[in-house]
């Protein structure tokens, strides 16, 4: 499902509870803003997914998920990935951009490529570039060129 129309925006993790609620780990800047969006997934069509409450201090979010009834069922809905419509994201500022708008940059290191973006990951102490090669670095206080589609790390 995920292409250049739709955004990656969380990812169901575990379920919550006997009564099919699900945690989601929420890929948004504030983890309830996943809820302004029409969330949809491989296993559930738009409108089906509500979100409940968020779990202080992390970016983790309860949803409600329609037909989904008992944690048996929720189990089934581990790693099932959320997204969003493109064109249901707000608009951008200037110098503003979505992660996915990255994927295919070059990424340079003291004037060196040492990669291509392939895909993020956040393992809850930021975000981390994965390139390529399999390598991975830090995305913290990363320089953007979006003309040049190249990220410069340290």
């Amino acid at each position: 499902m995920a292409d250049n129309k739709k955004i990656l925006v969380g990812k169901i993790v575990a379920p919550q509870g006997i009564r099919g609620e699900v945690r989601v780990h929420a890929f948004t800047d504030k983890p309830l803003d996943i809820n302004n969006f029409p969330i949809e997934s491989e296993k559930f069509a738009v409108g089906d997914f509500g979100f409940v409450r968020v779990v202080p201090n992390t970016n983790v979010v309860i949803a409600k998920i329609n037909g989904v009834n008992d944690r048996n069922v929720a189990e089934t809905l581990r790693g099932v990935s959320l997204y969003v419509e493109r064109d249901a994201l707000p608009q951008l500022a200037d110098n503003e951009f979505y992660q996915a708008d990255l994927i295919g940059f070059d990424v340079v290191r003291d004037g060196k490529k040492i990669g291509v973006i392939d895909c993020f990951q956040n393992f809850g102490a930021g975000d981390i570039i994965e390139m390529d090669n399999g390598e991975m670095v830090s995305f913290a206080g990363a320089i953007v060129n979006m003309e040049m589609r190249t990220v410069y790390v340290k």
